[in-house]
């Protein structure tokens, strides 16, 4: 397997170009003549206006790393205080118009019960590519098609981006430049105006093409003959070309599209807390474990089962999705351990509970006692 050299990767690939279907090229803003394109070897089932589909890798042969073992530190994270559950509370309230702070100041916490949960993620930072017939009008630039054989998609050279960072970038194909008549004016540089369809003029606006006023004087706009001149293309019935600007010719190429994107997978083993795992998908835990590789391997020795199992499950989940139509260039797995605390507590003789969780310490009060409706007077 090749590795990146400098930041330049993706020399000395080869690819099989699949057959694409008709919807692609429906997506199409135009539909040009069949023989609006080239032929060029490795794109043939290249479309225009809307991709040629995802260009599947090749297949380097990877090296599977040895399985790591997380360390077995003191996992366990200590209560916090009454304290600290009070201000978190009243942190939460504040930010609510309509709760008053009634429970915070005069209820009375009974009991406290702490609950660990580990959150176990797997993120796969993947390359994908495709292709695309496009067109730019011709000004003078480089005509290439032909003098050499053009590169594959994937030897494309790109500039890797930041692991785990998304990114999107578009390269012209060398060697596929050629410059044609423009399809949408045949190479006239203008096109029959839309607005009066060719005319030059339409019906007079002002007296709705009669010609007169409703005083039955003669209309001033149209000096009474019903039409006006079109504004859109100044009465001459024609407007330049939008596709070639005027230029009568293009400059028709292939562009390779890349996109690097990290796909995650999350599992939180279960707790008997009573709060959702929803809420703990906008908070941190403690980190007790991380792996970075190419290609990963699921962790094991794991204390809890289930998180051992989601990472085996995930793994292969991963490498079997990504790995057909992208190159997966790295992958990060994570343990994290995040603290979740139930809060009992009495206001008015009646019993509520709360949640704080995550180092963040957010707040789950669903059964706030003392909230209100706002109105607008």
């Amino acid at each position: 397997m090749e590795r990146p050299i400098a930041g330049v990767y993706g020399v000395g690939y080869g690819t099989v170009n699949p057959v694409y279907g008709a919807a692609a090229m429906s997506a199409a803003p135009y539909a040009p003549p069949g023989n609006m394109f080239d032929t060029v070897p490795g794109y043939e089932g290249t479309l225009a206006g809307g991709g040629g589909g995802y260009l599947p890798p090749p297949m380097p042969s990877v090296p599977q790393p040895m399985p790591t073992a997380p360390n077995h530190p003191e996992w366990q994270i200590p209560s916090i205080s009454e304290d600290r559950a009070r201000t978190a509370l009243r942190t939460y309230v504040d930010s609510k118009c309509c709760y008053s702070s009634g429970p915070v100041d005069h209820g009375v916490i009974t009991n406290m019960e702490t609950f660990n949960t580990y959150r176990y993620r797997l993120e796969t930072f993947t390359e994908s590519r495709s292709s695309e017939w496009s067109n730019e009008p011709y000004t003078g630039q480089t005509v290439d098609a032909g003098t050499q054989p053009a590169p594959t998609p994937w030897q494309i050279a790109a500039k890797l981006p930041t692991f785990f960072q998304d990114q999107k970038q578009t390269i012209k194909v060398p060697y596929t430049s050629s410059m044609k008549n423009c399809h949408t004016c045949n190479g006239a540089g203008r096109s029959p105006c839309t607005t009066c369809a060719g005319a030059g003029n339409k019906v007079c606006g002002p007296c709705s093409g009669t010609g007169r006023r409703l005083s039955d004087e003669q209309c001033g706009h149209c000096t009474g003959s019903g039409r006006e001149n079109c504004s859109s293309c100044s009465g001459h019935g024609n407007r330049e070309c939008e596709t070639c600007r005027g230029k009568k010719q293009l400059l028709v190429f292939i562009n390779v599209n890349i996109k690097w994107s990290t796909e995650k997978s999350d599992f939180v083993a279960q707790q008997s807390s009573g709060l959702k795992v929803k809420n703990l998908e906008s908070v941190s835990g403690k980190q007790l474990f991380q792996d970075t590789q190419c290609m990963l391997y699921p962790i094991f020795g794991f204390p809890d089962v289930s998180v051992a199992q989601a990472s085996d499950r995930f793994v292969k989940e991963h490498q079997a999705k990504f790995g057909q139509s992208s190159r997966i260039l790295q992958q990060r797995q994570t343990i994290e351990l995040i603290p979740i605390t139930k809060v009992n507590y009495m206001w008015k003789a009646k019993s509520y509970v709360y949640f704080v969780y995550g180092n963040e310490s957010e707040v789950n009060a669903e059964d706030y006692p003392a909230t209100c409706c706002c109105s607008v007077m």
